[in-house]
């Protein structure tokens, strides 16, 4: 197991959020070896509890006062009552893990607000994997734990993508059509990185757009994508309203895009690069509490950056190519965003090895970037 970056500082009870296999499970097998620990993906404890919550009660010793762990909580929501119960009777400590926010919200998470932290685990950092990384293969597949470990990465991320089909959509129920919601996820891949407009994904899938804006709105349930919002603070120039899309990982969405010659491959590694690049900084933002809030950029004259962090520390602007060279216009957008933010700290990535400066601008290779990014951006 790769150490992990993710703490804990106080006593006090917490969510932890991660999609599936990012490591939750080993993560709290190795930290709390000796807690008390129930699986709800084991089915004789899901049917136990859900049957009855108040069985949680029953089957925690009288004097227990260590943690009391909750594997996959979102599979019986009605528990957190229970929990809630618990703190305020008993005092106890619960760790509450969950691949899914949706049936929580369901049930009302807010029942626990004040008494529970929200924590998240992401797929695997540049730090975390240490001698172990390589770009290329993060690119192609990823940074969940397994494709790190498994002999054929490739197969494990398609099975992945499997499993969440068949055990989140079609067993949680969130959607009766798994055949119009597997082609979805095909079209939603060639909006990766892009921005997202809803009503094109509509068309391409042959799905009307009231149920694409559900689909998409299950996948950030289940926390496999994101949409990110324009930076518009302060705006000097008129810029798109659309948010731009990304799954959360760059090997599940190599996995989900289709391969063939008429499927524009020519674009999927650009994306990949951006994907890795945000969930990167994405991990490094929530393990060292650097409290940026992250954007892209993009005027209605479709100059764009690719990623803004902002936050107290300042503004921060990154520009990825996927390149070995920087031409002189790859830096063009970035000027033009130091124009309406002269105070942003902007950054050109690429995949070379040369670090050097254009007036104002950094240039850095992106494995660079990755390993000093916290430093660049305290």
């Amino acid at each position: 197991m790769f150490p992990r970056s993710l703490t804990y500082q106080n006593n006090k009870s917490f969510f932890l959020f991660g999609p599936r296999g990012v490591g939750k499970t080993e993560w709290l097998r190795s930290t709390f070896p000796n807690d008390l620990y129930f699986d709800l993906l084991d089915a004789r404890t899901y049917s136990l509890l859900l049957a009855d919550p108040t069985r949680l009660d029953e089957r925690i010793p009288a004097h227990y006062s260590d943690w009391v762990i909750l594997d996959e909580v979102q599979r019986v929501p009605e528990l957190l009552n229970e929990v809630h119960r618990l703190i305020e009777s008993r005092k106890l400590r619960f760790i509450m893990t969950g691949s899914s926010a949706r049936a929580l919200r369901r049930k009302g998470t807010n029942l626990l607000a004040g008494r529970a932290l929200t924590k998240y685990m992401h797929p695997l950092t540049i730090e975390e994997l240490g001698g172990h990384f390589a770009l290329k293969h993060s690119l192609r597949f990823g940074s969940l734990p397994s494709v790190y470990i498994e002999q054929d990465p490739a197969a494990y991320l398609e099975s992945y993508v499997a499993t969440y089909l068949r055990e989140e959509v079609q067993q949680e129920g969130l959607t009766r059509n798994i055949s119009a919601f597997s082609r979805f996820l095909e079209v939603a891949s060639f909006s990766q990185a892009e921005v997202l407009t809803m009503a094109e994904v509509a068309r391409e899938s042959s799905i009307s757009v009231k149920v694409i804006q559900d689909y998409f709105t299950i996948l950030e349930d289940l926390l496999l994508a994101v949409r990110l919002p324009v930076f518009s603070k302060r705006a000097k120039r008129k810029l798109i309203s659309h948010p731009k899309f990304l799954f959360f990982d760059s090997g599940v969405f190599n996995s989900i895009r289709p391969k063939g010659p008429l499927d524009h491959p020519e674009l999927a590694p650009g994306a990949s690069v951006e994907t890795l690049f945000y969930q990167q900084v994405r991990a490094l933002n929530d393990y060292h509490t650097l409290e940026y809030s992250i954007f892209y950029w993009r005027t209605q004259a479709r100059e764009e950056v690719d990623f803004v962090l902002y936050g107290p520390r300042g503004i921060h602007a990154f520009e990825l190519k996927h390149a070995d060279r920087v031409r002189g216009e790859d830096t063009a957008t970035l000027q033009l965003f130091l124009r309406d933010y002269p105070t942003a700290k902007c950054h050109l990535l690429y995949l070379g090895t040369e670090e050097y400066s254009e007036g104002d601008i950094s240039i850095v290779p992106l494995e660079r970037a990755l390993q000093r990014f916290v430093d660049m951006v305290a």
